[in-house]
């Protein structure tokens, strides 16, 4: 059960802003590319990667900060998932970003105009990226029941973005009271399937709308299946924000390589995300658009079109009367009312019919 629910919330913000972009209802969504382990301790890998994401769109660029021994018991059972025969302790260890490099790799992004920051997985990597001046903290969902951890983050004052595979309800409003309680005020969720990669189907996209209107936050998802389907059905739904794991070549050697989308499927997310905000529109029904209003309004709808040629002085049938393209004629619905009417001039066969001819 929670037991932190006594702690009083600040009031719950729908909006606020990373860096200088805002995230939240109406604004566009925020894309976050996720290198993880990707870099596989190469420096120069790890620039070109901060290149990739900011070739692709992205608005930020995000790494992650640990250490095998912190974050793993040396008595923790290797996972079957992963062909690699070490304990997670030394594999976390021997793929872990150098803690050094965060400043340079900041400065990097900051080149490319993409935001840049980590998920930290300790207190001290949590000291080093808020030094740092990163514009965001992204708790992992693995760390979501680590209540001191968000303490710690959330006492920085950054924006939060939590993610929230696995999660129960309560485990979410646990999590949101540690971080309001330590002093946060800018939190957005992600919805997650925490499974590498994640079958579609337990995706579960429409929870995102059911912790949106829980806890009013800014909600989004953080997406581990291995296309860019997923994503885009989240961009409809109208996500705040999109986490997805890329890399250069999905056959190098390292655990997360295998599930992340390469340098063109990015682009291509993105500018899919893109195209589908730009769909949704704003769900009024106007007529028209500018671009319809041209050829395909005028000549591509039906109107009234004389079935047969009318002289000047007849009384109008209906037998003398059809429908047909284009539609600058008497609209469809106002047949009828030319019934009984006199042509006042000829009127030749197939002649959209306007009401000065009658």
């Amino acid at each position: 059960m929670s037991t932190a629910r006594e702690v009083p919330r600040p009031p719950r913000r729908e909006a606020f802003t990373i860096g200088d972009t805002l995230v939240g209802p109406g604004a566009p969504c925020y894309v976050i590319a996720e290198v993880g382990a990707n870099h596989n301790r190469d420096l120069a890998v790890a620039k070109r990667l901060v290149d990739v994401a900011a070739d692709a769109g992205a608005d930020a660029v995000k790494f992650q900060t640990y250490t095998g021994r912190d974050l793993y018991s040396s008595r923790t059972p290797r996972f079957d998932y992963l062909e690699d025969q070490r304990s997670p302790q030394e594999l976390l260890d021997a793929i872990a970003l150098p803690r050094e490099w965060q400043g340079p790799l900041m400065e990097h992004a900051a080149t490319r105009g993409i935001h840049w920051f980590s998920s930290p997985f300790d207190h001290r990597a949590v000291d080093e990226l808020a030094a740092l001046g990163v514009p965001a903290i992204k708790i992992a969902s693995f760390e979501l029941v680590d209540l001191p951890l968000i303490r710690r983050a959330g006492a920085t004052g950054i924006p939060l973005i939590l993610s929230c595979g696995m999660a129960t309800y309560g485990e979410i409003e646990d999590a949101l009271d540690a971080a309001y309680g330590a002093g946060a005020t800018d939190i957005a969720l992600l919805r997650c399937a925490s499974v590498y990669p994640a079958p579609e189907h337990v995706m579960n996209l429409r929870a995102m709308a059911t912790m949106r209107t829980a806890f009013g936050v800014p909600v989004g998802l953080s997406d581990h299946t291995t296309g860019i389907t997923v994503p885009c059905g989240g961009a409809a739904l109208g996500m705040d924000l999109l986490e997805k794991h890329f890399t250069l070549d999905r056959t190098m050697e390292g655990p997360d390589h295998s599930f992340a989308v390469e340098p063109a499927d990015l682009a291509a997310l993105v500018r899919g995300v893109r195209d589908v905000e730009a769909a949704l529109g704003d769900g009024r029904l106007n007529g028209p658009s500018d671009e319809e209003a041209g050829e395909m309004h005028r000549l591509a709808r039906r109107s009234v079109i004389a079935a047969t040629a009318i002289p000047k002085g007849t009384r109008i049938s209906e037998s003398m009367l059809t429908i047909k393209r284009p539609g600058y004629g008497v609209a469809p619905k106002h047949l009828a009312l030319l019934v009984g009417r006199t042509a006042l001039k000829d009127i030749p066969f197939d002649e959209p019919v306007t009401w000065e001819m009658v």
